[in-house]
């Protein structure tokens, strides 16, 4: 018995439908949606996903930059994208209040761009956006946060600004200008923090260190180089907060 060997044309369209195949599995196996998706965890955060896998009680979350997995209890729903449409980014140069971030800067020698990633981390600009956990405004601050740094009208841009601004300032203080940790502390609180002696390990928390220092890092790249201050880089190459203790 011979055994008949396919042509090269055939061999070509063999090795083509092999890997359709291949490919096929590969994307089966990971349930990407035809649109991306959010991922709402219990906190209330929300995680912008294209793609996502239940396994063994743990979801692996397919997102821009890389993967993410977190226990199946953390995540509450999983909603298409055109139930929460999240506004457009706003462009470095056109984020506005500008005014009141410069104001709040000088106040409080906190660098202008740190205050502006986090209100684009926090709100997108919202004035009026409020938070599942009940953070509202710009800065997304708690009322009791707001209460205590002396705030009247938590909606307010300029009140709003100014006692975000104090209060980060207060943080890169008590973390000796340690961004990480004092982004990680607006975000989860300083107990949280104090409990770990690092950045929690919290999904949440962990994309929310990374998209303030990454958004930072690109605010401080777009400025003219005449008016850049001389940034100080760490040993991992991110770029930390510039600025001095509150106050002196």
């Amino acid at each position: 018995m011979r055994l008949r060997l396919p042509s090269p044309t055939q061999g070509g369209a063999i090795r083509a439908l092999l890997t359709a195949a291949t490919l096929a599995f590969a994307c089966a196996s990971f349930a990407a949606p035809a649109r991306a998706e959010y991922i709402v965890l219990r906190s209330g955060q929300r995680l912008h996903v294209t793609g996502y896998q239940l396994l063994d009680g743990r979801y692996r979350l397919q997102m821009e930059g890389g993967f993410a997995e977190m226990q199946a209890e953390d995540v509450v729903a999983i909603e298409p994208e055109e139930v929460f449409v999240s506004a457009p980014p706003i462009a470095v140069a056109k984020a506005p209040f500008r005014d009141l971030i410069e104001a709040a800067a000088l106040r409080y020698n906190v660098d202008a761009e740190l205050i502006a990633s986090i209100i684009g981390a926090e709100s997108n600009f919202d004035p009026k956006a409020i938070s599942r956990r009940n953070a509202r405004g710009l800065m997304q601050l708690l009322p009791e946060t707001a209460a205590r740094l002396g705030v009247h009208n938590i909606f307010d841009p300029a009140e709003n600004i100014d006692a975000g601004t104090h209060y980060l300032s207060d943080l890169l203080t008590h973390y000796k200008n340690d961004l990480a940790l004092t982004l990680a502390a607006y975000n989860a609180g300083p107990l949280r923090v104090q409990q770990y002696g690092r950045v929690p390990p919290f999904v949440e928390t962990q994309l929310y260190v990374r998209k303030v220092r990454t958004a930072y890092a690109k605010r401080k790249a777009a400025l003219p180089a005449v008016s850049k201050p001389a940034a100080v880089l760490p040993s991992d190459g991110s770029v930390v907060a510039t600025t001095s203790p509150a106050g002196s």
